[in-house]
């Protein structure tokens, strides 16, 4: 695959959802979408939520040309109205595809994170450095007023994707509040929600909602073949499992070498209770150093992830389908009933409040990671 721009708004190493052609396992989501545009009750702000990696910017992106490409519904004389469209899909040839594609589209804005630094020079060279802002600030939502200032193309539609609604900073949240709550005249809001729970109320009252659930296998590989992840075929089920549904995060652990690093992690909770830390030693320094930020992170998700394998293995009396060999026997051992269960249940949730509070504080991270399995240790 080609070298491809960073941007905020993208998974490394996957096309950008503008330049994703297919939709997969959301069939639900479009249906309501679109009975609600041929019933001509179009919301002016639509809330798009789900795990992360379901497809909820493709989703937002397919939206938004359907609605710049497709004229409203009207009459037309002796013939009457054409049928109703029932689907999204749009020519790539269409002048509109053609447009985003190049992002020359005039009646389309996106909202999402700037680059970071404080003045506007400094922004902009960081962004195009890939050195995005932790948050999406007010002085990005502010760009809005201008665009919705210009008349519309051709007297058609206007659409701003907020990609993602809840990095929003405090000040632009209410700046995107004053918007909803006077939208423009033939303006439609898509805004996407990994978190939904962390928006404002009145922004959430203010959108109707479109949920997107977890892609099942088959629907998981055709994604994945579309993104041109190179995924070796062995490695496609259990990303798939280890992901549960999400193509976004299969993608990320693939291109993190996420599986290796599983089962590395579960190799130390296969010594329990009585600690390798030989093993654990190693695990804790690969995360240390300049640079380790995401490997840090990557493993703090993934032991949440195999303890909660854990507490399902107890609770429901059976393993989940193994993601790597060996691993629903160790599932087992070390969570043989419900009671025990339970116990990995709350193991997970005091080591997670844990393993936050120490990242607050700028813990180092090898006795960070050393601390979150010391603490497992206990629970087994």
């Amino acid at each position: 695959m080609a070298e491809i721009a960073p941007e905020p708004d993208r998974i490394d190493g996957a096309p950008h959802p503008r330049e994703t052609r297919h939709l997969f396992g959301q069939d639900q989501a479009e249906r309501d979408f679109l009975t609600a545009f041929n019933a001509d009750r179009l919301h002016h702000a639509w809330l798009i939520t789900g795990p992360r990696g379901t497809g909820k910017a493709t989703l937002a992106w397919r939206i938004a040309r359907f609605l710049l490409a497709t004229p409203a519904q009207a009459d037309d004389g002796l013939f009457g109205a054409p049928p109703p469209p029932a689907s999204l899909d749009i020519d790539p040839e269409h002048p509109v595809a053609r447009r985003i594609l190049a992002r020359s589209e005039p009646g389309l804005f996106l909202l999402r994170r700037g680059g970071s630094g404080t003045s506007d020079s400094e922004q902009q060279k960081n962004f195009a450095d890939g050195k995005f802002s932790t948050y999406l600030r007010v002085d990005e939502v502010r760009k809005l007023a201008h665009f919705f200032s210009m008349s519309s193309a051709d007297g058609g539609r206007r659409v701003v994707i907020v990609d993602a609604a809840d990095e929003m900073n405090a000040q632009a949240a209410n700046a995107l509040l004053k918007m909803l709550e006077e939208p423009p005249a033939r303006a439609t809001l898509l805004l996407i929600a990994h978190q939904p729970a962390s928006l404002l109320p009145t922004i959430k009252s203010r959108c109707r909602s479109l949920r997107l659930s977890p892609l099942g296998h088959d629907d998981m590989a055709a994604a994945l073949m579309q993104a041109e992840a190179d995924i070796p075929p062995d490695e496609a089920e259990a990303l798939t499992l280890l992901s549960e549904g999400s193509v976004g995060t299969a993608i990320r652990l693939h291109h993190q070498d996420g599986l290796a690093l599983y089962r590395q992690i579960l190799l130390v909770l296969a010594s329990l209770p009585r600690l390798d830390r030989s093993a654990l030693l190693t695990l804790a320094d690969g995360c240390s150093g300049k640079g380790r930020e995401d490997r840090l992170a990557l493993t703090l998700t993934l032991a949440d992830r195999i303890a909660a394998r854990l507490a399902r293995t107890g609770v429901l009396g059976e393993a989940p389908a193994p993601i790597v060999p060996g691993e629903a026997e160790i599932l087992r051992r070390l969570s043989p009933d419900p009671a025990r269960g339970r116990a990995w249940a709350q193991a997970i949730q005091d080591a997670g409040d844990r393993a936050r509070h120490a990242r607050s504080v700028n813990v180092d991270p090898a006795l960070l990671v050393t601390d979150l399995f010391l603490h497992l240790q206990q629970a087994a």
